[in-house]
């Protein structure tokens, strides 16, 4: 059955958010990065048995055959090693299914691009190759990555043959049990996967003959057939029957298709979806040792009560723990938690206290931009609220916070959803009066301008912001 890309990102981001999202990756993803996929993988080994590969469709019986002619698997270890030890390039789709915060990664690939990509995002990765590793757990780990059918450098353990398919339960018994139960309680995305693989066809089954149609929903892209690539209407007729079929069929064990006309835009959609993901991640920037005319009860009363509804409606706030604001945030933060989100503290709120005792002043500017450059990169709204500080110089001056300006330097420059409330004044009003002079840029604000510029009801502002946070989590 087809979906709409809109449903595919909503209803994979909440699975994301929820933690029951999870990747399996088959040969076409890595194609992009310049790796074979199966048909090419076998070319040279079909040519040696005098097989046409393009003639060919059961490539599971061309590699037996190569394995029978053989005699031994020692041609296709070293196809193996050879295809996937090549130089490749970027791919910007493994960089993305990497960032995003997912836990489970499945893939029948041989090569080593979804765990390196891991270790390049700072995620420790706990890869499961063989059936012992199954029973220990990586301590600390923030990701496991299942290859189900081995690895580039254990080519005599790849699963490519009838016989290595046929005796999968003996050697690696465990893997399909485990994928079974991420098929049964998450929500997988289909990447690169053919559904031509005899093993996630016998899972498939299983669980249908288990569950009837009470199975979890996943997704999978398919380009979809295009008259083009035909040069017989027939041809093209026949092909488009077919794969309109097999989506058909695929729905029978809640895999549900989303057709692309061309593979970028697999790219977009999962930009998309990691958009939308960091939408649910608000930084609330800010900083106060003079509160002007709101006064420190009621600046205070604002930075927690956003925090507060913020949380109340699921979004999860980030905080570098702004003088003067950043323990209002804090508290209206986990006033809402132990209220009712059970006390999960670390799902709400991600505090980002800045490091102290830098006393160089280039050496810590330093730190402190990088700092805020891993900060913002979760995040996808921005909230700008007073920002202003004593002058270094002369303590009995105030003066706008660059540290704040900074901040939605980096912000804007991450795409975030920008909100300066300009009626709180300083650097606030600063960022308000450069996003009014660039409409263009922040059209979703047009509504909410006049009373980002002069509302100083906390209610009412309260209600401002979180209504733009929910249009824009749904846009």
């Amino acid at each position: 059955m087809e979906v709409l890309r809109e449903v595919l990102i909503k209803k994979f981001t909440q699975a994301i958010r929820e933690g029951n999202a999870g990747i399996f990756a088959g040969a076409g993803l890595s194609r992009a990065s310049g790796y074979v996929d199966w048909k090419n993988l076998l070319r040279p080994l079909a040519k040696n048995v005098k097989l046409d590969i393009e003639k060919e469709k059961d490539y599971l019986s061309v590699a037996q055959y190569c394995r029978n002619e053989s005699g031994s698997r020692g041609s296709i270890n070293q196809e193996i090693l050879n295809a996937f030890n090549a130089e490749v390039g970027e791919n910007e789709n493994v960089e993305i299914i990497a960032r995003l915060p997912i836990s489970t990664y499945w893939t029948t690939n041989y090569d080593k691009l979804i765990e390196k990509e891991l270790e390049k995002q700072n995620r420790k990765v706990d890869v499961k190759m063989d059936s012992d590793q199954l029973s220990t757990t990586l301590a600390n780990r923030d990701a496991v990555v299942y290859k189900m059918h081995g690895d580039v450098d254990h080519p005599a353990k790849a699963v490519l043959t009838k016989d290595d398919y046929v005796l999968y339960d003996n050697k690696r018994p465990l893997f399909r049990t485990i994928l079974k139960g991420d098929l049964i309680s998450k929500k997988l995305l289909f990447i690169g996967f053919s559904f031509e693989d005899p093993n996630l066809d016998y899972i498939l089954g299983q669980i249908h003959a288990l569950l009837d149609e009470n199975v979890a929903e996943h997704y999978c892209f398919f380009r979809r057939v295009q008259e083009s690539d035909y040069d017989d209407d027939k041809d093209y007729g026949y092909e488009k029957a077919r794969q309109e079929l097999r989506a058909k069929d695929l729905a029978r064990y809640g895999i549900q298709t989303v057709f692309v006309d061309d593979y970028p835009e697999i790219t977009d959609i999962l930009r998309d979806i990691e958009s939308a993901v960091k939408r649910n991640n608000v930084l609330i920037s800010g900083s106060a040792d003079d509160y002007a005319g709101w006064g420190r009860d009621k600046a205070e009363e604002l930075a927690g009560k956003i925090s507060e509804a913020l949380v109340k409606n699921n979004f999860k706030i980030t905080s570098g723990f702004g003088l003067g604001i950043g323990s209002s945030v804090i508290n209206g933060a986990l006033t809402e938690i132990y209220r009712n989100k059970y006390k999960h503290t670390d799902e709400y709120l991600c505090l980002r206290p800045f490091p102290q005792g830098i006393k160089d002043a280039t050496e810590r500017q330093k730190v402190f931009t990088q700092y805020r450059k891993d900060m913002i990169s979760d995040t996808g709204v921005a909230i700008f609220l007073f920002g202003n500080k004593k002058d270094p110089t002369d303590s009995s001056k105030i003066i706008n916070a660059p540290g704040c300006r900074e901040e939605f330097s980096v912000a804007r420059d991450n795409k975030n959803i920008i909100i300066p409330i300009g009626s709180t004044g300083f650097m606030a009003k600063e960022i308000f009066d450069e996003v009014k002079a660039n409409m263009d840029d922040y059209k979703y604000l047009e509504k909410y301008m006049d009373a980002l510029e002069t509302e100083n009801n906390v209610d009412k502002l309260v209600e401002i912001v979180i209504a733009i946070v929910k249009e824009q989590r749904m846009a």
